[in-house]
């Protein structure tokens, strides 16, 4: 069973990482860099309450950064720029 325990993550716990959120207009930000080779793929999430429903839109970007924090910081300006674009339409 160790070797299937393994292979499927089965009987592995995984830490939930509470991530703090920015607010721009509204609009929550979780910045969650991907760790990836010694780099961090830049992701995260959008969210907003809408009508009483919270809408969240998920992105992962291509793009990999050196630092967690340099991941992070781009995130949120790539964030705040689609928020600008898009709007609520993000969440159809």
């Amino acid at each position: 069973m160790g070797f299937f325990s393994k292979l499927f993550g089965l009987g592995k716990e995984t830490k939930a990482v509470e991530v703090e959120p920015f607010e721009h207009e509204g609009y929550l930000i979780y910045p969650e860099p991907i760790a990836e080779g010694g780099q961090y793929r830049i992701a995260g999430r959008i969210c907003k309450e809408i009508d009483g429903e919270m809408k969240t839109h998920t992105f992962i970007r291509s793009d990999l950064l050196a630092s967690k924090h340099d991941a992070e910081n781009f995130m949120l300006e790539k964030a705040k720029m689609f928020i600008k674009q898009t709007g609520d339409d993000m969440f159809r």
